[in-house]
């Protein structure tokens, strides 16, 4: 199997996006983490307030998916549903 990397940038318009990414991304991090296959997980801020830099590292395509999928459904997903992502994905 090939290990899969999303590397990018979670991209907040204003300063409501940002609180809905702080209100929600502590839980965000520790259910990603505690998901089988996710071998590492970051999600921290840059210098641009607005911007937060995004590294994801899973040990198969199958992983990555099931994450993709429960975050799809999840409090995170509805609630950053808007906020604009610049991911790279390898391995998928």
């Amino acid at each position: 199997m090939t290990d899969v990397y999303l590397t990018g940038q979670l991209v907040c318009r204003d300063s409501d996006e940002v609180a809905i990414v702080v209100q929600h991304l502590d839980r965000h991090v520790t259910l990603t983490r505690a998901e089988p296959g996710c071998v590492s997980f970051s999600v921290t801020p840059t210098g641009d307030p607005l911007v937060w830099q995004v590294d994801e590292h899973f040990s198969d395509p199958d992983a990555f998916r099931l994450h993709q999928d429960r975050v799809a459904g999840s409090i995170w997903g509805r609630a950053t549903a808007g906020i604009e992502r610049r991911y790279t994905i390898v391995g998928v």
